[in-house]
């Protein structure tokens, strides 16, 4: 009896030994678990501090960041009404922001002599005033800021595109100003890109960049047109700096109020350029109006 006593005692001793180890062991381990945790948790903390840190010394780092989490968070909405739209239904193309994109001015928001110049654009280049309005608006604008001529800046676009924002030429020049966009291409990097030389206003603002440049190196108007169309060197730009200037008098006297033909015949291309299409000439004038010279050769590359 006393021997089954003992061992009953012994059994609880152990049990209860057993027990507070198994305690202890859990208690630690559950202690040192959250150390961890705790631990790794302000290990994560720093670490995104210091990532926000350098993200924000870093403007292109974090301009892709924001970039990236746009797309993920477009994606994720567009893949959101994608699987809430009726497969039945018929697909909505609207885009209430779309106007937003455009590039267009009432004429009637312009003063007088802007908008005789748009309108007398539009009837003769055959494009809608709305978007020239806002182009004749800009080289207004854009010319008092590097005091240019605004019409010297239409006139350089009414030779080179016939103000199509999407023109080019067969070495590479683009736009309605056909800028160069492999040579200026660092310009285009305060406008998102080279592929803004497409966006009307842009090329247009980057043109007047380069076509400020080209008079300020050379001195004078005529000789910067010469280094406009890549001609600097040899001195024999086939008559375009003439034409630019003549379409400045015409766009000047039509700002004045003066009564100009828009019809004209289309001068046919150089021999030079048997691939380009032919360039619009310059609207007829008065009598006492210069003639319009031909239409300018090709750029250089390497200058323009």
């Amino acid at each position: 009896m006393t021997s089954l006593t003992q061992l009953c005692t012994a059994a609880r001793s152990w049990r209860s030994a057993v027990v507070r180890s198994g305690t202890v062991f859990l208690s630690d381990a559950g202690h040192g678990l959250l150390e961890v945790a705790h631990n790794s948790l302000a290990l994560f903390g720093l670490l995104v501090v210091g990532a926000a840190l350098f993200a924000s010394s870093k403007p292109e780092v974090r301009h892709a960041l924001e970039t990236q989490t746009l797309s993920w968070l477009q994606a994720r909405h567009d893949a959101r009404l994608q699987a809430a739209a009726d497969p039945n239904a018929e697909p909505d193309l609207g885009e209430p922001d779309a106007i937003q994109r455009a590039t267009a001015s009432d004429p009637r928001d312009l003063s007088r002599a802007q908008a005789s110049v748009a309108l007398w654009l539009s009837r003769r280049y055959h494009v809608a005033p709305e978007p020239v309005s806002r182009l004749v608006q800009e080289a207004w604008t854009v010319g008092a800021l590097v005091d240019l001529d605004p019409t010297l800046i239409l006139a350089v676009m009414a030779v080179e595109s016939s103000f199509n924002p999407f023109a080019q030429s067969p070495v590479g020049a683009q736009g309605l100003m056909q800028v160069m966009t492999k040579v200026h291409d660092a310009k285009y990097e305060a406008f998102g890109g080279s592929h803004a030389a497409f966006d009307p206003v842009t090329n247009l603002r980057v043109g007047v960049q380069v076509l400020k440049e080209c008079i300020t190196r050379t001195g004078s108007v005529e000789a910067g047109l010469r280094s406009y169309v890549g001609a600097a060197n040899s001195g024999d730009d086939g008559g375009y700096a003439s034409k630019v200037l003549a379409q400045q008098g015409i766009l000047r006297l039509v700002a004045s109020g003066g009564t100009v033909r828009t019809t004209a015949a289309i001068a046919p291309a150089p021999k030079s350029r048997p691939a380009e299409p032919a360039v619009p000439a310059a609207a007829a004038e008065p009598a006492a109006a210069p003639a319009d010279p031909a239409p300018a050769p090709d750029k250089i590359a390497f200058l323009h």
